[in-house]
């Protein structure tokens, strides 16, 4: 995944990295195009940024933004704030992606909805004009995207998982789904044993503390490769624990009660006015 190769780097920086010059067929888009089309969306809808954070390969030929925001009419929660992420190349590893999320705030983990990462445009043609819209209508759908996060984070605290179940999942996102690296199992297992932040948890062995300890070691993750793990690491929780563990809506018209004397509660029957018995 490249970890030396990731740095913190600031907007300055990343700003007076020279363009390449990849001919007709390949539109590149500017780190500088990105920051200032993003900032001025935020602003214009009343965002605040709170922190910026920028990361970019050797070269700045990947590079990474992250900005933690706040709004006066925004969802809020205790344990975490909204963030907006983009990732864009200049050398044609990867598309441009953007998206709503979270990031908690006595760690700094992050968190995107797994269906806000997945959109990547290529730099061909109207590239510019395609990511500035981009850009525009992932933040209209802030609030309802934090919203679902804070809900998933809340639910993730009532689920028991135990160190076994922690260690068979974290096999999975190494062997199957291909998440997380030799380094960060490292890092991941030694976050089991022990954390490195105070989630506010009475214990560990839950869905909230693994998932944490995930994300942390998805801070050694390439920034090109970031928002994706993030978003497929999301859609994992979900379908894996969140779905599991979400009571199922019953058909009320099949439930009848039947009561002590063995009479069936004819309020109980619905859609039926008359019904009679053959003995």
């Amino acid at each position: 995944m490249g970890h030396s190769k990731s740095k913190e780097i600031t907007r300055s920086w990343l700003e007076s990295v020279p363009l390449p010059s990849h001919g007709k067929s390949y539109t590149v888009v500017s780190h500088k195009e990105v920051i200032d089309g993003a900032i001025v969306c935020l602003k214009k809808n009343g965002f605040n940024i709170d922190r910026a954070l920028y990361k970019a390969n050797m070269n700045a030929r990947v590079a990474q933004g992250i900005y933690h925001l706040s709004h006066t009419s925004a969802p809020t929660d205790p344990e975490m704030g909204m963030m907006f992420a983009w990732t864009n190349s200049y050398d044609k590893s990867t598309r441009f992606q953007c998206g709503i999320g979270a990031h908690v705030f006595v760690c700094n983990n992050g968190l995107i909805h797994g269906d806000l990462a997945t959109y990547g445009r290529k730099h061909t043609g109207t590239a510019n004009a395609d990511i500035a819209g981009h850009v525009s209508s992932q933040i209209g759908m802030a609030n309802h995207k934090f919203t679902q996060l804070v809900n998933d984070k809340n639910k993730m605290k009532t689920i028991s998982l135990p160190i076994r179940d922690q260690a068979e999942l974290l096999g999975r996102l190494f062997a199957d789904e291909k998440l997380l690296d030799s380094q960060q199992i490292g890092i991941v297992r030694s976050e089991m044993e022990g954390a490195s932040y105070n989630y506010g948890l009475k214990d560990y062995l839950n869905a909230w503390a693994f998932y944490n300890h995930v994300t942390h070691a998805f801070k050694k993750t390439h920034p090109r490769n970031w928002m994706d793990n993030q978003s497929k690491f999301h859609k994992f929780m979900s379908s894996e624990i969140l779905s599991a563990h979400t009571p199922q809506p019953q058909d009320q018209s099949s439930i009848v009660d039947i009561n002590d004397d063995g009479v069936i509660e004819a309020e109980d029957l619905q859609s039926i006015d008359e019904f009679t018995f053959d003995l």
